[in-house]
């Protein structure tokens, strides 16, 4: 079986502003930073083999934070990118409510269904997503993998491997550098956790997940 981490990002200012940010490239922020060092400090498996991410900055400084505690190279993987909010990149809620209101709609009733103006939709993100995990469960048997992308492209992850509607996507919570892990098994995926930010508590209380690292 093949282990799957799948993290998100640190905290960028365009989340604390909360400005869409899409495929525009905003690093961490001071405290995204942080948050990733903390991660790495207390990453809760002690063994993994390969390190994934999408080539956006804010994912990559994530993943590299990680790469350094396990001594391993970042692969980058395009498709692994967030979705391109297009003509919303860098507006706020309102801001887009206002232009689009149908459209902004969609986004959270019906986000199987949306495509944003001049960018894409859910649908495509995770087409391109499902495909290049699938195809690093196929090339990496018996193996750990981290994968850190974002909130979007994870919750479409999520949603392929439960097996569930895109269109309930936003029913998956998912803050800054959440742990999500997968377990896939010859019959199929299973979600073992989800966003799990135990790794910033005050306490540094982390869950010793070495248990699910040696399941058969």
């Amino acid at each position: 079986m093949t282990k799957l981490i799948l993290v998100r990002h640190g905290q960028t200012v365009w989340n604390k502003l909360g400005k869409y940010q899409g495929q525009a490239d905003i690093e961490l922020s001071e405290e995204g930073r942080k948050q990733a060092a903390m991660l790495a400090d207390n990453f809760p498996i002690e063994k993994v083999d390969a390190i994934y991410s999408s080539p956006l900055i804010r994912a990559k400084e994530t993943a590299e934070a990680i790469g350094a505690a396990f001594s391993l190279p970042v692969e980058t993987c395009p498709e692994f990118c967030e979705i391109s909010f297009g003509k919303w990149e860098g507006l706020t809620y309102d801001e887009i409510h206002a232009q689009w209101p149908k459209e902004h709609d969609l986004l959270f009733n019906r986000p199987d269904l949306l495509t944003c103006p001049e960018g894409e939709g859910f649908s495509q993100v995770q087409k391109r997503a499902a495909g290049k995990m699938e195809a690093l469960i196929k090339e990496n048997p018996d193996k750990t993998l981290v994968i850190a992308a974002h909130g979007g492209v994870i919750r479409t992850l999520l949603c392929h491997a439960l097996g569930m509607p895109l269109k309930n996507m936003w029913r998956i919570r998912q803050d800054n550098t959440a742990v999500n892990l997968v377990t896939a098994y010859n019959e199929g995926l299973t979600v073992e956790l989800m966003n799990s930010t135990v790794h910033l508590s005050d306490s540094n209380l982390n869950m010793n997940l070495n248990t699910w690292v040696k399941k058969s």
